[in-house]
């Protein structure tokens, strides 16, 4: 089959590359030229957000899987369908945890905990998509990353083609570039507080091997709509200190804290989700106790200026 991912260039999005090209399927990577695609990938250089460009780039090719590793705001999913729609007839598109995130929309519920989060909790096929908002602001974006991720899945569910989103959990391992795992490991070698909630809830993980898998699975079959995608076995915060703690590194040392926002994986609202149309169409995710302390082993020993 002819592939297509945009992005894929680093993080698990290179293992994807990796997986689809050990199957023999042929592999076109799109990005903006930065880093170069993957050994035995075609490359074509162009940003995804300069429609023009983006058609001339591609020239007359087609797919029969499109998989956007980096589509973040509706005005990206826009472009993609406009470009896309006959060009493939199938667009997998990656999504996140964070759609659920009930602090960021008035429209989603807090789960009680306990209850893992469905894929209907945030159905792209109803969400309002509003493209006159600053999408093009970094910041706003940034602030944004929910929300943006919701409208780009509600824009490309209304596509010609079909559309799958997989709803990924944080992702643990590898040369992860944003820095969260690395939060707690350098804070507990140096013996400085970690900010937590004074009640911390459990979230979902997935392994970076994993979730790559999981795209990779996904591409070739037909389910449309979303999927969420996380390793079995929730984890909070003191459950990742303990880990940490059992690595030798020292002690964690937790800090309650008042404040909205602190250490990445201190969640005041319950995070996980619920895998069960996944495991249903096939999929068999690992215990995320079995990989975990490879994770931050691994962690340790990978420079810091390594992991970006």
């Amino acid at each position: 089959m002819d592939m297509c991912i945009i992005g894929g260039s680093r993080y698990f999005g290179r293992r994807l590359v990796e997986l689809l090209l050990g199957d023999g399927h042929a592999v076109t990577v799109v990005n903006r030229g930065s880093v170069p695609a993957p050994p035995g990938a075609a490359h074509v250089i162009a940003d995804r957000d300069e429609e023009r460009a983006l058609r001339a780039a591609l020239g007359s090719r087609r797919f029969d899987v499109v998989i956007d590793q980096v589509c973040y705001t509706p005005l990206q999913a826009a472009v993609a369908r406009r470009v896309f729609e006959g060009r493939t007839s199938r667009y997998l598109m990656t999504s996140t945890v964070e759609v659920y995130d009930p602090r960021s929309s008035s429209r989603i519920a807090e789960r009680p905990p306990g209850s893992p989060v469905p894929e209907t909790a945030v159905d792209p096929a109803d969400w309002p998509v509003d493209p006159a908002l600053p999408w093009t602001d970094p910041a706003f974006a940034d602030a944004h990353y929910g929300e943006g991720k919701r409208q780009a899945e509600a824009v490309l569910s209304r596509a010609a083609f079909d559309f799958a989103s997989v709803r990924c959990a944080h992702v643990l391992g590898g040369t992860d570039f944003t820095g969260r795992l690395a939060h707690y490991l350098d804070r507990t070698a140096a013996g400085t507080p970690i900010a937590v909630h004074p009640v911390n809830r459990p979230a979902s993980f997935i392994h970076h091997h994993e979730i790559a898998e999981v795209l990779h699975w996904a591409a070739t079959e037909s389910f449309t709509g979303p999927l969420n995608a996380a390793s079995t076995g929730e984890l909070d915060v003191t459950d990742l200190c303990a880990a940490i703690e059992a690595a030798g590194t020292g002690t964690p040392h937790l800090t309650a804290t008042d404040t909205p926002d602190p250490s990445p994986y201190a969640f005041d609202r319950y995070y996980a989700m619920d895998t069960h149309r996944a495991t249903t169409l096939g999929f068999r995710f690992s215990e995320t106790r079995t990989w975990l302390p490879e994770v931050i082993a691994e962690a340790l020993k990978t420079p810091a200026s390594e992991a970006v």
